[in-house]
């Protein structure tokens, strides 16, 4: 029984429901990354470099394969062995790309809580004690 008393402590703590909805939006934010490198980025890059399909760049090392062949059929053919380079870079400039963007909102974060603890705390209000004897000094004065 005291397992379960444990784990149920555990999982309902703050930290792990924290932890789980920022999986969940780093997930949704890994999808945004891939749209914008697979959708914007590599279409631009595609664009200069001359290639259509970016994931189908690749360098036949030993065998012979057709020009033009797409990397599926190219790692089909017999004795040929495929140096496929084009989905490395792919998911590199997404790396790059999710990096930055995390970096950028941690930066965003750690400005913002500067900010919070160079403003000024407002004054704490005055105890009992302090306001008594204000009071009394107040009373003292006028008589």
């Amino acid at each position: 029984m005291g397992f379960v008393k444990e784990f149920k402590e555990f999982a309902i703590k703050g930290s792990v429901m924290d932890l789980a909805v920022g999986v969940i939006i780093g997930g949704a934010f890994g999808k945004i990354i891939d749209s914008v490198v697979n959708d914007l980025i590599m279409p631009l890059i595609s664009a200069i470099i001359g290639s259509v399909d970016f994931s189908n760049m690749y360098v036949v090392l030993k065998g012979t394969v057709q020009s033009g062949t797409a990397l599926v059929d190219a790692r089909k053919v017999p004795e040929a062995v495929v140096f496929a380079y084009g989905n490395f870079i792919t998911v590199a400039i997404n790396f790059l790309l999710l990096a930055f963007a995390v970096f950028m909102l941690v930066k965003g974060i750690n400005t913002m809580k500067r900010k919070q603890e160079a403003a000024p705390a407002a004054p704490a209000a005055p105890t009992k004690e302090e306001v008594l004897l204000t009071e009394i000094r107040d009373l003292l004065k006028t008589k």
